[in-house]
């Protein structure tokens, strides 16, 4: 009998979806925001924050998209209260605009 020696087991990536465009990525290509306990919503840099999280690509059309419709509210199941928002879209427009500038 003769053993095989089998290499490592290539490590699972978990798989979120960006609630902007809808494509899947591995969780650390995104960006998690959370509601909070305290029914606030907040960008979660660490995305380990206690509460129900969305994920958004690194891309100002992404969170546009999100901040615009009613995906966010849908997400995390709670109307973003204005100041929220507002903190939102400052966050987001230091973000790139385009995809490629990600490179």
């Amino acid at each position: 009998m003769t053993t095989t020696q089998q290499g490592a087991r290539p490590r699972h990536v978990p798989q979120r979806t960006c609630i902007g465009c809808r494509q899947a990525e591995g969780k650390r290509g995104l960006i998690r925001i959370v509601r909070t306990p305290d029914e606030r919503v907040a960008v979660d840099p660490t995305g380990k924050a206690n509460g129900r999280g969305a994920y958004l690509h690194a891309q100002q059309s992404c969170w546009v998209k999100a901040l615009k419709g009613g995906t966010m509210r849908n997400a995390l199941k709670i109307t973003p209260v204005r100041e929220d928002v507002e903190a939102l879209r400052a966050f987001a427009l230091a973000l790139p605009a385009e995809e490629s500038e990600l490179i």
